[in-house]
């Protein structure tokens, strides 16, 4: 896939890894709407843009849980640019810690995390098999192939948007539609350091695991990758490529897997600053 003349849609445009893959595809010559639940950063994403590539990008305020705004957002893309090549379902939250409390943040994750890719999936997929093209490009997380340590729901719900990718793929890769699952570790964006700032030792002791498993990149770092994945068509992106031996690891011996991160848990429950 060259993105060289594409239309695309950034789903948590507003920053972060969203913001960093809509400057980069408009760079490389797509077309872009960034999208984001937080219009006005979405907007000052789309005006850094604008001040290389006038017109190259527009920002949209949505709620991507929200199936009626990805259809007008949608809509609005065709309207600014042409029908979509390629849908990044970006956005994501973190979750409550543990357990929760009750059912209203699950049910939040739910949505933004898994539902907002099926959702976006059932308008696109149509016009797709139609035109006998189409990339559908996923933001999971290491925590849908591993897990999360801190999180129930972040590391179901990324799990579940591992499984929606891979169901994409096997049903539709053989009739024009692409399909990559994006699963990075550490990046630096407010939503790694969701945990830290939580005020829970439980959430706490979720950041300190992500940074201290690997290098913290950038979301410019990870956009690189990514539009090197879409060359190559590739599904799994890995911006850090040793989750790939801890995924394999994990597959090999299960019960072993699960005692290590049950060991690594209280390490690091007991190693927070203020234990």
């Amino acid at each position: 896939m060259q993105v060289a003349g594409k239309i695309a849609v950034v789903t948590g445009g507003g920053g972060g890894i969203g913001g960093a893959l809509a400057a980069r595809l408009v760079r490389d010559g797509a077309k872009v709407v960034v999208a984001d639940l937080d219009g006005d950063a979405a907007a000052r994403v789309v005006a850094a843009i604008d001040a290389d590539t006038p017109g190259a990008a527009v920002a949209v305020g949505a709620d991507v849980a929200d199936a009626a705004e990805i259809e007008a957002l949608i809509t609005r893309a065709e309207v600014e640019f042409g029908p979509v090549d390629l849908y990044f379902a970006n956005a994501g939250v973190a979750g409550p810690v543990g357990l929760g409390e009750d059912d209203k943040d699950w049910l939040t994750a739910i949505d933004v995390n898994l539902q907002a890719h099926v959702r976006a999936a059932r308008l696109l997929v149509p016009g797709w098999l139609e035109r006998g093209e189409g990339y559908f490009i996923g933001t999971a997380s290491a925590a849908g192939l591993l897990t999360q340590i801190g999180s129930a729901a972040y590391s179901v719900t990324k799990h579940a948007a591992v499984g929606f990718a891979e169901w994409l793929s096997v049903t539709y890769g053989d009739r024009g539609i692409r399909v990559s699952c994006l699963c990075p570790m550490g990046v630096e964006t407010a939503l790694l350091r969701a945990g830290q700032n939580s005020g829970d030792a439980l959430g706490e002791a979720a950041t300190r695991a992500v940074t201290s498993a690997g290098v913290v990149l950038t979301p410019d770092e990870v956009a690189e990758v990514v539009m090197a994945a879409l060359d190559e068509e590739r599904f799994l992106i890995l911006p850090h490529p040793e989750v790939l031996e801890m995924y394999r690891r994990k597959g090999d011996d299960y019960d072993r897997w699960l005692s290590g991160m049950r060991r690594y848990q209280q390490h690091l429950l007991d190693s927070a600053p203020d234990a």
